[in-house]
């Protein structure tokens, strides 16, 4: 375990809520190549805090990686809603682009 992991946890034992947090550990294990730490970190984050738009497209890269199409799809359409009730036009963008790169469907969104 990295330093950087160690202490990101001890930061988060003190900060349980902290959405930052959970999203920085999950994107620690994806970058040591522990995917299945970074989807736990990723999911309970977005059970947590289903507004942190950040998540999506990152959620829905880990998905891609893992040839998970459909939830990544699914992932970045979350995003997207969550993305356009904030008003985050760059994130919609991000988010929808990625989705346009695995689903070519004509889908309003």
């Amino acid at each position: 375990m990295s330093q950087r992991l160690q202490r990101l946890q001890q930061m988060l034992a003190a900060s349980p809520g902290d959405s930052f947090l959970l999203f920085a550990i999950a994107k620690e294990f994806e970058s040591l190549g522990d995917l299945d730490q970074a989807f736990e970190h990723y999911l309970r984050l977005r059970d947590t805090d289903p507004d942190y738009v950040g998540l999506y497209y990152h959620l829905g890269k880990l998905f891609e990686k893992t040839a998970q199409l459909d939830r990544a799809i699914q992932t970045y359409r979350q995003g997207i809603a969550v993305a356009k009730k904030a008003g985050d036009r760059h994130a919609w963008s991000e988010l929808n682009g990625a989705r346009l790169e695995i689903d070519d469907s004509d889908d309003d969104i």
